[in-house]
């Protein structure tokens, strides 16, 4: 953890052997030990050489020993035709269990499974490397790392370019890998779900923390709060001793004691002052110039895309609402955003702004990209594009956003992707818009920049809609989601934790009550159907009432009857316990058919039935927890 600039990447690069340290005067022994010989793999900007070979091939280079195994193994095996000789054996015997050790025997399903995993189609394996992104560039270097499982794992910002999907996915393998993994993020929901252990750099030092980022944060707290306490108390302590030896150091008999207790104050060991970073970043209110009528932005059957339909979305967004837009890269989720300010136009369907709606639109790639003069200041940039303005006016909203004193002076070639971010949007918040359009504005943040956007979105008066695959910021932020997923494009009208709990029912084949446009769905067949039928009135947006929630069918008086729902909640328990042991009998079949010989070599086959035992791994767990509400739900009943 730490601050930008302050060595977390020169630390990953020394620990790589990229670069030596330089330390020729001092005396003290420092530097580098390891434990014997220690594999390191290191997640590098990537800077592939040869652009022209296949992605398999750049991919393949990670095998090398294996092949090299394969090739001596197959040797042996030739001269073993021709010779008894038990040394060719033996030789034999060992290279088959360094295969083994290396899992060079599933080499090229574990490459194509993992491909798949990072968003890939299996023909993009002979696609050559330098037809891809950089950021799927960077998923290919990441692919290399994973399956040379190094000793040492060196991860630098490991979840940019990556969706949600992937991301969620990695902190399941990251958290199962059994070795040392060293990562330098700004993901704190990563951090928080991955790492048991914390060292921050700050003020040139560097402390060990137990626990994940949440657990140091709150041990940084209380420590800094801790010296503040005994700073105070010994500086109140040092202002009674001076006092004290100002009195009497002129008073013959108080000699002794003035030397004694002078000698008290220079061995005490000094509490350093707590420093405190300036968080304040963008503490400055943004008025919208005037408000917005209610309906800011409404959406219908909306169909986005250039020269295809990537989706089709409907939504609603109302003032003062921060409306999220979440899901997996490739669906639509920045078109949308470049629909909607008509960078592009619609396909289909269509879409309206509210009266008195006034936009002001943030795109994170042209903030990194920004064309501007590199050897123009700061000062001048954000001048050229206000020339109104007073110079003290200008150093006020930079101020604003952490360019305060010399930074304002500094070049803008010399600025970091991060210090890029904010003069954007310092510049795009001074037209005082009522919605504010961002695309990705944490990436390239640092921590306490992500803290301060945060807390000056809360605060604003406005609406927000933004694409994000920060989910610590979406869950600070977001009074809504809008999912785009494989299937659909979907609104749910709340914050980010409900929204996990209410995809967890969906998941359970429960659907929410506040998800839009969508029919409800009760536990009971017969309550079911009446939905169905619209018998308790039709779904959101249909014309007519909006459909009941559960609550709606359940929690009237009239409906109230506790024999029916002991009852029920019997029969729902032995429904789960039925099919608990049908989803055992189909892992169990699918299990089987993974160990089949015959699917060996069919990688498609093999990853659909991983697929399928996962979902019912996960179908299990659902029906086991449904098993333990409902069993507890019978004994809270009254007899």
């Amino acid at each position: 953890m730490g601050r930008r600039g302050c060595g977390k990447t020169t630390l990953l690069k020394l620990i790589a052997g990229d670069i030596q340290m330089n330390n020729p005067d001092s005396d003290e022994e420092c530097g580098i030990t390891m434990a014997g010989k220690q594999e390191i793999g290191f997640l590098r900007q990537v800077n592939f050489e040869d652009k022209e070979i296949s992605v398999e091939e750049e991919i393949k280079k990670v095998f090398t020993p294996v092949f090299t195994c394969e090739k001596r193994m197959n040797e042996l095996e030739e001269q073993m035709k021709a010779s008894d000789d038990k040394r060719l054996l033996g030789e034999y015997d060992r290279l088959q269990r360094k295969m083994e050790a290396m899992q060079g025997y599933s080499w090229r399903q574990d490459m194509e499974i993992l491909f798949q995993r990072f968003g890939f189609a299996l023909e993009d394996l002979k696609r050559p490397i330098g037809s891809f992104s950089g950021g799927q560039q960077t998923k290919v270097a990441f692919i290399k790392l994973l399956l040379g499982r190094p000793d040492i794992m060196l991860l630098d910002e490991p979840t940019n370019h990556l969706d949600l999907p992937t991301i969620e996915w990695l902190e399941g393998y990251l958290k199962n890998y059994d070795r040392a993994v060293i990562i330098v993020s700004h993901d704190r929901m990563f951090l928080d779900k991955v790492i048991d252990v914390t060292y921050e750099i700050e003020y040139h030092r560097m402390k060990r923390y137990l626990g994940n980022y949440t657990a140091f944060m709150k041990k940084k707290e209380e420590d800094l709060l801790k010296q503040e306490k005994d700073y105070e108390e010994q500086q109140k302590e040092i202002q009674r001793l001076t006092e004290w030896i100002e009195k009497w150091k002129n008073t013959p008999s108080k000699v002794s004691a003035t030397h004694s207790k002078r000698m008290a104050i220079e061995h005490m060991v000094k509490i350093e002052k707590p420093r405190h970073f300036d968080t304040k970043a963008f503490h400055a209110r943004y008025v919208p110039r005037i408000e917005s009528y209610t309906n800011v932005v409404q959406a219908k059957e909306l169909s986005i895309g250039y020269d295809h339909e990537l989706s089709k979305v409907s939504f609603l967004l109302q003032k003062k609402e921060r409306l999220a837009i979440i899901g997996e890269n490739g669906k639509g989720k920045s078109t949308l955003l470049k629909t909607l300010i008509g960078e592009i136009p619609a396909l289909g369907g269509e879409f309206k702004f509210g009266q008195n709606v006034e936009w002001g639109y943030f795109d994170q790639q042209k903030a990194v990209l920004d064309d501007a003069d590199p050897q123009q200041t700061v000062l001048d940039n954000f001048w050229e594009a206000y020339p109104g303005y007073l110079r003290e006016e200008v150093r006020s909203a930079l101020g604003g956003f952490l360019f305060s004193g010399e930074d304002v002076m500094k070049l803008m070639g010399q600025l970091s992707g991060g210090e890029k971010v904010r003069l954007s949007l310092c510049k795009m918040l001074q037209t005082r818009p009522n919605l504010l359009i961002l695309d990705e504005p944490t990436n390239h943040m640092d921590i306490i920049g992500k803290e301060a956007l945060e807390q000056m979105l809360r605060e604003y008066e406005g609406t927000v809609l933004f694409v994000s695959h920060d989910r610590y910021f979406i869950s600070r932020i977001a009074t809504g989601i809008l999912e785009f997923s494989q299937t659909a494009v979907k609104q749910y009208r709340m914050g980010y934790e409900e929204y996990l709990a209410e995809k967890q029912k969906e998941a359970d084949g429960l659907v929410g009550s506040k998800v839009m446009g969508t029919m409800k769905t009760s536990p009971d067949a017969k309550d079911s159907q009446k939905l169905a039928d619209g018998q308790f009135g039709r779904a959101a947006g249909g014309g007519g009432k909006a459909s009941p929630t559960l609550a709606d069918v359940f929690d009237k008086k009239s409906y109230y009857n506790p024999g029916k729902i002991r009852s029920r909640l019997q029969n729902q328990l032995e429904k789960y316990e039925r099919q608990l042991s049908e989803s055992e009998n189909r892992l169990a079949e699918l299990q089987l058919q993974l160990m089949d010989p015959a699917l060996a070599s069919d990688y498609s086959k093999l990853m659909e039935l991983q697929n399928a035992i996962d979902a019912e791994e996960k179908n299990q767990e659902s029906l086991l927890e449904r098993m333990v509400e409902t069993e507890t739900e019978l004994q809270e009943m009254p007899e």
